[in-house]
C-alpha cells in the first residue's frame, strides 16, 4: 500500500473510528471498520505452535521444538522452514498475527522463560529471530518481535524497573530487535517492564531507535494488559493496546485529542500503521489464501528439527547405538514415557500428537531387543483428571464432565471434555460456578492426592467426602498466573483399587479472578529409594541404559524464575545409581534451560534434547540409532553449578533489577571471570571428528562485509556437519569490550577424509561499538584478533584485522593454528 492510498483511507475515518482501531475488541482480535473494508485481525501465541484464539483441546496444533532448541540449530534455512510451518498453521486457524519470535536473551540461567528465548548471544539471537521472521512472513502471516526490551526474567515482571546503561542496551539487548527490523518484521511487542524508570509502553525507546533510526514501519502492540496510562502511552510510539474491549485508550484518548493533550497526528500515525498491517496480512479489501502443506510433510520437518537441535554434550563411544548388537535396553525415568515437549505458560498449545521416547524405542527395537521401562521416583505434581482412569459420569466417555451453574445452582452449560484442566470454561450470562466431575477408577489403592486450582471459594469432594474446602484469594495480577497457571490446593483421600469414586470440584467465579479451573489426582507415590533400586537393577541386566531426566512444569515456566539449577526430585540420585550399575549409560536431558549435572563424568554419553516438541520420541530415536547426527550446538553456556555462574540475578531489589554486568553476559561473562564452565557456548559433538586447518580474512567488500574462510577436515568415519564459529577480540581497546564476542558462523558438511571451506560473513557492525558521548556507532581503529573454532572455549585458529584510522580496513594474512 502506497502512502497516498493509506492517506485516502485515513481521510474516510473520523477521530472516533481511528481511535477504535487502536484497542482490541476481544482478547485476541482487533477492530473491524467497514468504512474502509477492514476486517478485524486475529492474533495468537506462537513461539512453539499456533494455538489460535481459544484454549480448545479439540483444536490441536503442530508443536515445534522450543526456542532454546531452535537457537541450538545454528541453521538459518531450517529455522526459516519452521517459520513456514507456523505461518501455515496460522492460516489454517484463521490467524493473521503470530506472537513470535521472542528475542529476549538468556541473561541468567534462572530466567523462568528461558525456553521461549533463543540464546545468550545477541548475534545468534538476531540471526535466528530474523530467519524465523522471514519464514513466517513469506507466507502472508505477520511475525511479532517480543518483548521489547530488557525483559529477560519473570520475577515482578509486571512492574520491574531494569537499570541498564545505554551502551549495553544498544549492543546487547536492542541488537536482536534491530536484526528483526532489518528482516522486515511487521510487529514489535512492548513489554510489561520499565527501563530506567519508564514503562516500555510509554518509553522513548519505541521512537528512537525503533521507528526513527531503524525505520520500523509496522505496529507496536502491547503485551497483554501492559498499557496502564492514556496520555503518556498515546504520546509515545505505542500503536495498539491489547486485549480489549476495555482499556485506557478508547473514549479517554478521544477526549485527550479533542482537548489538545494528545496531537491528532499521533492517532493518524497509529491508525495508518494498523491499516498497513491489515494490507500486509490480507485483512484490507483483499483476502489472502495460501496453500497449507500436508501435516505429514510438516511432521517430517518437525522430526528432523528434533535431531537438528539436539546437542551431544559428551560421548565416550557409546553413541550411536547399533540395534543389531542389542538384546536388552533399560529405559529409565518418568520423562521417557511422559516427556516435557513444551514450556509452561501462555504460549502452550494442545499438540496434534506426541511421540514419546519410550514408544519410539519400543517400535525401533521390536523383535530385536527387549525394552524394560523403570520410571524411577515420581516427579510432578498430581496431573489433571483425564482418560483412561477417569470417565464422564453422565456419558461414560473417557474424560470429565464440565458444568456451569448460576447463583441458584441451575445448570447453564454442560458438556464432555477430555481433561480436568479448563482454562476457558464457557461463561453464559449469569454464570456463577464452574463444576468439574469425573468417575475415577483407581488402579492402585492407598492415599491419593487430589487438587483443585483457581481462585476464590473452591471445594472438592470424593464420594461426597470433603477433601478441599476454602476461600483462596487471588494474590496476583499476572495474566499467566490468573488465566493459565492458577495455584492448586490439595487434600488426600484413601481409595481402594478397582473401586470407582466420584470426584466433584466446584469453583465460584468472582470479578478479577479469571475463570481457569484445574482438578487433579495422583495415586500414592512409590518410595523413592525403592524406585531407584528398581531402576538400577533394570540397568544392571541391560546392554545399555538410557536415563531420561529433566525439569517439570513446576520448576520451569512463564510467570516465575527458578531458584536453583538442580534437577527436581531425586533425579541426580537416579542417574548416579544407574551409571554405577551400567557403564554404558546414556543420559538424555529434557529441559529448556541449563541444569546442574554433577554425574556427567560418570555417564557414557550426555544428550540434550531441550523441550523437543511433538516429534520428541521419533526424532530422538533417529539420533540414538545414528540415522541422523545430533546437529545442535549450545546457544547458552552451561555451568557446572549455580555458584560458579557469573550472572544469575533475576530478583529486583526495591523494584529495581540492575544489569550491572553490562556487556558481559553468557560466554562473555565466563571469559571475563576466568572461569571454565561445564560446556561452552557453541559446544556440541557429532558422530565424526574435525580438524581445523587454516583461516584467512578477506579485505572488506561493499558495505564493509569481510569474510573469514576456514578450512576444516572431517577426520572421522562418518559424514557430518560442523558449525564453524568466528569470534573477535580487541585486547588493546581504548573502550571497554568483551574479552571475546561472536561475530559470525557458518556450517559445512563433508564426508570422511574430505576438506571443506566455511565462509563466515563478518558484517561491519561486528567491529562497532556504541559511543555514549557521540550518541552513535563508531569503529575503533587498530588491530582486532580473529579467533576460529567449534565453541567459545575451543578456538584453535587465529588471524587478525587491522582497521586504519581512515576507516579502510585491511586483512592480515593467514596464520597457522595455535599450539
Amino acid at each position: 500500500m502506497t502512502h497516498e492510498e493509506l492517506t485516502r483511507l485515513l481521510d474516510k475515518l473520523d477521530l472516533d473510528q481511528k481511535v477504535r482501531l487502536l484497542t482490541g475488541t476481544t482478547n485476541w482480535r482487533t477492530a473491524d471498520e467497514p468504512a474502509v473494508g477492514l476486517r478485524g485481525m486475529t492474533m495468537s501465541d506462537g513461539p512453539a505452535g499456533v494455538r489460535g484464539p481459544t484454549w480448545d483441546e479439540t483444536d490441536t496444533s503442530l508443536l515445534l521444538p522450543c526456542a532454546s532448541a531452535i537457537g541450538a540449530m545454528w541453521d538459518d534455512d531450517l529455522v526459516g522452514e519452521l517459520g513456514s510451518v507456523l505461518a501455515a498453521e496460522a492460516r489454517r486457524k484463521g490467524v493473521d498475527v503470530v506472537l513470535a519470535p521472542t528475542l529476549n536473551l538468556h541473561r541468567s540461567p534462572l530466567g523462568g522463560r528461558h525456553f521461549e528465548c533463543f540464546s545468550e548471544d545477541p548475534e545468534l539471537t538476531g540471526r535466528t529471530g530474523a530467519a524465523l521472521v522471514r519464514g513466517i512472513q513469506a507466507h502472508g502471516a505477520a511475525a511479532t518481535a517480543k518483548h521489547y526490551v530488557a525483559n529477560d526474567s519473570e520475577t515482578d515482571r509486571l512492574t520491574v524497573d531494569v537499570k541498564v546503561d545505554e551502551r549495553t542496551l544498544r549492543e546487547v539487548y536492542l541488537a536482536p530487535f534491530e536484526a528483526a527490523v532489518r528482516a522486515g518484521v511487521w510487529l514489535v511487542m512492548s513489554g510489561y517492564n520499565r527501563v530506567d524508570g519508564v514503562p516500555l509502553t510509554e518509553s522513548p525507546l519505541l521512537a528512537r531507535p525503533l521507528k526513527d533510526e531503524w525505520n520500523f514501519d509496522g505496529v507496536v502492540v502491547s503485551d497483554w494488559g501492559a498499557v496502564r496510562s492514556t496520555e503518556a502511552s498515546a504520546r509515545a510510539a505505542q500503536d495498539l493496546v491489547m486485549p480489549g474491549p476495555a482499556g485506557p485508550w478508547g473514549d479517554a484518548l478521544v477526549r485527550a485529542v479533542e482537548d489538545g493533550r494528545v496531537p491528532s497526528a499521533v492517532v493518524d500515525d497509529k491508525a495508518g500503521r494498523l491499516l498497513r498491517l491489515a494490507d500486509r496480512v490480507g485483512a484490507l479489501h483483499r483476502p489472502t489464501t495460501l496453500p497449507t502443506p500436508p501435516r505429514q510433510e510438516a511432521r517430517a520437518l518437525l522430526r528432523r528439527a528434533v535431531a537438528a537441535g539436539s546437542v551431544l554434550l559428551g560421548n565416550r563411544g557409546v553413541l550411536p547405538l547399533d540395534p543389531a548388537t542389542l538384546t536388552s535396553v533399560a529405559v529409565i525415568g518418568a520423562h521417557a514415557a511422559e516427556p516435557r515437549v513444551q514450556g509452561g505458560g501462555s504460549a502452550a498449545v494442545h499438540p496434534h500428537r506426541v511421540t514419546t521416547p519410550l514408544d519410539a524405542l519400543r517400535a525401533d527395537l521390536a523383535g530385536t531387543a527387549r525394552v524394560v521401562h523403570a520410571p524411577g521416583p515420581a516427579l510432578t505434581a498430581p496431573p489433571p483428571l483425564s482418560a483412561p482412569a477417569c470417565r464422564d459420569p453422565h456419558t461414560g466417555r473417557g474424560g470429565v464432565r464440565l458444568r456451569v451453574l448460576d447463583g441458584d445452582g441451575r445448570e447453564l452449560y454442560a458438556g464432555h471434555h477430555r481433561t480436568g484442566r479448563r482454562l476457558e470454561p464457557p461463561l453464559p450470562p449469569g454464570a456463577r460456578t464452574v463444576e468439574i466431575s469425573a468417575l475415577l477408577h483407581p488402579g492402585t489403592g492407598g492415599e491419593w492426592t487430589f487438587g483443585v486450582g483457581g481462585f476464590g471459594r473452591m471445594t472438592l469432594t470424593v464420594d461426597g467426602h470433603p477433601v478441599v474446602d476454602g476461600v483462596f484469594p487471588c494474590v496476583s495480577d499476572d495474566p499467566a498466573v490468573v488465566h493459565v497457571s492458577p495455584p492448586c490446593h490439595y487434600g488426600t483421600a484413601r481409595l481402594t483399587a478397582g473401586r470407582p469414586v466420584l470426584v466433584l470440584a466446584r469453583r465460584e467465579l468472582a470479578d478479577g479472578t479469571g475463570r481457569a479451573t484445574l482438578v487433579t489426582a495422583a495415586p500414592p507415590r512409590p518410595d523413592p529409594a525403592a524406585a531407584i533400586r528398581e531402576a538400577a537393577e533394570a540397568a544392571r541386566t541391560a546392554d545399555v541404559a538410557l536415563v531420561f531426566v529433566g525439569t517439570t512444569p513446576d520448576s520451569e515456566s512463564e510467570g516465575r524464575d527458578r531458584t536453583t539449577l538442580a534437577l527436581p526430585g531425586h533425579q541426580d540420585a537416579l542417574v548416579r545409581a544407574v551409571t554405577a550399575a551400567n557403564p554404558r549409560t546414556v543420559v538424555v536431558v529434557n529441559s529448556g534451560a541449563p541444569v546442574e549435572m554433577p554425574w556427567r563424568a560418570d555417564a557414557a554419553a550426555v544428550l540434550l534434547t531441550w523441550l523437543p516438541g511433538q516429534e520428541a520420541g521419533s526424532g530422538l530415536a533417529d539420533v540414538l540409532f545414528g540415522r541422523t547426527e545430533p546437529g545442535g550446538r549450545l546457544p547458552t553456556t552451561w555451568g557446572t553449578c549455580l555458584a560458579d555462574t557469573p550472572v544469575t540475578t533475576t530478583r529486583p531489589e526495591e523494584g529495581v533489577l540492575r544489569y550491572g554486568e553490562g556487556l558481559h553476559i553468557g560466554h562473555r561473562a565466563w571469559l571475563r571471570a576466568g572461569r571454565r564452565p561445564a560446556y561452552w557456548f557453541g559446544h556440541g559433538l557429532g558422530y565424526t571428528t574435525w580438524a581445523y586447518r587454516a583461516a584467512a580474512v578477506s579485505a572488506p567488500a561493499q558495505g564493509g562485509v569481510r569474510t573469514v574462510s576456514v578450512r576444516v577436515r572431517n577426520t572421522g568415519r562418518r559424514r557430518g556437519r560442523e558449525v564453524v564459529q568466528v569470534y573477535l577480540a580487541r585486547p588493546a581497546s581504548a573502550v571497554e569490550r568483551p574479552y571475546r564476542w561472536l561475530a559470525g558462523y557458518a556450517a559445512v558438511e563433508a564426508a570422511p577424509g574430505e576438506t571443506a571451506t566455511a565462509v563466515v560473513r563478518i558484517p561491519d557492525r561486528a567491529l562497532r561499538h556504541w559511543s555514549t558521548e557521540e550518541r552513535g556507532w563508531r569503529t575503533e581503529p587498530g588491530g582486532y584478533e580473529v579467533h576460529v573454532g567449534p565453541s567459545a572455549g575451543e578456538l584453535p585458529l587465529t588471524a587478525s584485522v587491522e582497521v586504519p584510522a581512515e576507516g579502510s580496513p585491511r586483512a592480515a594474512g593467514e596464520r597457522l593454528p595455535r599450539g
